[in-house]
């Protein structure tokens, strides 16, 4: 499996952050080809170390390899998910993706 990290830091309205978020953002990201899973954090995130957080909310997708994430962000459906981020991802979101594996 691989998986989209999408770490959104602090908005500048949060109450605007979570109604687009899961209003328009989540079903339109839902339609992505071959996106298996989607999970966000619940609540605040904390530091294990108790320091300050830039993050506000953490989305993590699942597709079956980084390749079928490659070809997912390259679909209309993929495409109109990333443009959608600069409506509502006012402090800016940290994109990452990965390999993963249980052990």
């Amino acid at each position: 499996m691989a998986k989209v990290f999408a770490m959104y830091k602090h908005p500048a309205d949060a109450a605007a952050f979570d109604s687009y978020y899961y209003r328009s953002h989540v079903p339109l990201a839902k339609k992505i080809p071959g996106l298996k899973r989607y999970d966000v954090t619940r609540g605040p995130i904390s530091s294990i170390g108790g320091g300050a957080v830039p993050y506000y909310l953490i989305a993590v997708l699942t597709f079956d390899s980084l390749a079928a994430i490659q070809s997912a962000l390259t679909t209309p459906e993929g495409q109109a998910t990333a443009a959608d981020l600069a409506k509502f991802a006012t402090g800016g979101v940290d994109l990452y993706a990965a390999d993963d594996e249980s052990i």
